[in-house]
């Protein structure tokens, strides 16, 4: 089967930035205080008896994963990357990292207990992000959650450098109210959500952020 284009471009540009990526973003949580309060909550959720693991799809060079570790969550990194998979087992060799695309997850049914989606959709184009929703419903047990970051906004944006890199990589602001039909259509419910506006390190590139947990209901 031929790749979607969107899916070949994100990977190479990825493969392009992957080192200096780690390197720049590395401490980027230390100053963003309300992305790590959901991240803490989540967690809360997730260190429960029985949660299950958790999946950091697009975990890029792993920080996620690794934050979400450090709060004592059994987390794994799936990454479309093989080079931001390699700056992460390297990184992180501890914990688990693999390679796969968050349209066709190598994930059993109900495999995990969370799912963990930090921007990693924004250069999913807009039309393709409900069969990303509905295989993180496939691969979640019932009564897992999942947390979503984003950009917020309605618009595509091109860009041609990155990282200190040349590449070419689309990068989708979604409306909230969007990504909420998306989540329902696909059966799973938002629980909570937070927007935020632009702190000082994303100012005037970037907009408004929103931070989504919703979850899988339980088997009847």
């Amino acid at each position: 089967m031929t790749e979607s284009a969107y899916l070949h471009a994100t990977r190479v540009a990825y493969d392009t930035v992957a080192v200096d990526y780690a390197l720049l973003l590395r401490d980027e949580l230390d100053a963003k205080p309300l992305d790590r309060a959901m991240l803490a909550a989540f967690a809360e959720y997730m260190r429960v008896p029985g949660a299950g693991e958790v999946a950091d799809l697009g975990c890029g060079p792993g920080r996620v994963t690794a934050h979400l570790h450090a709060l004592g969550v059994d987390a794994f990194g799936v990454d479309l990357s093989p080079k931001m998979v390699a700056v992460a087992r390297s990184a992180y060799p501890q914990l688990r990292f693999e390679e796969g695309s968050m349209t066709a997850l190598d994930l059993a049914d109900g495999a995990v207990g969370g799912v963990v989606a930090w921007y990693s959709t924004v250069h999913t184009p807009p039309g393709v992000l409900p069969t990303v929703f509905s295989e993180i419903h496939r691969v979640l047990a019932p009564g897992g959650r999942l947390l979503l970051a984003f950009k917020v906004g309605d618009e595509r944006r091109h860009a041609e450098r990155g990282y200190g890199h040349k590449l070419s990589l689309d990068i989708y602001w979604v409306p909230p109210e969007r990504i909420a039909a998306y989540l329902d259509a696909a059966g799973l419910v938002l629980e909570a959500r937070l927007i935020r506006e632009p702190d000082e390190s994303e100012r005037p590139r970037s907009g408004r952020q929103a931070f989504f947990l919703a979850r899988k209901p339980q088997e009847s």
